[in-house]
């Protein structure tokens, strides 16, 4: 099944950080690259269920990495893509502009 057609880079862009919690998602990672928990205490009002959510869309469109460190108890660090830090910093003046 074909993916979605855009009409512009911008619309691409709001496809995939549509929504309340990717763009935040997006700049909390822009600082370090973080744990689930971390990321969890981070955006204090995100269920769980939705932040997993939002993290395994944000890794199906190749903007977070999601690595998984072999160990007792199990540790998975989320970090930018080199295509997340790209679109980091074009949401940069939006922050600054907000």
């Amino acid at each position: 099944m074909p993916g979605p057609v855009f009409l512009c880079g911008l619309d691409a862009a709001v496809d995939v950080v549509g929504g309340k919690w990717k763009a935040l998602i997006l700049w909390a990672l822009s600082v370090e690259p973080r744990r689930f928990g971390a990321l969890r205490r981070e955006l204090d009002s995100i269920s769980e269920k939705v932040l997993i959510q939002q993290l395994r869309e944000l890794e199906r469109d190749e903007i977070v990495h999601r690595e998984v460190h072999e160990q007792v108890p199990p540790k998975v660090v989320y970090s930018l893509t080199p295509r997340g830090v790209a679109l980091d910093k074009a949401l940069e003046p939006l922050g600054a502009w907000g």
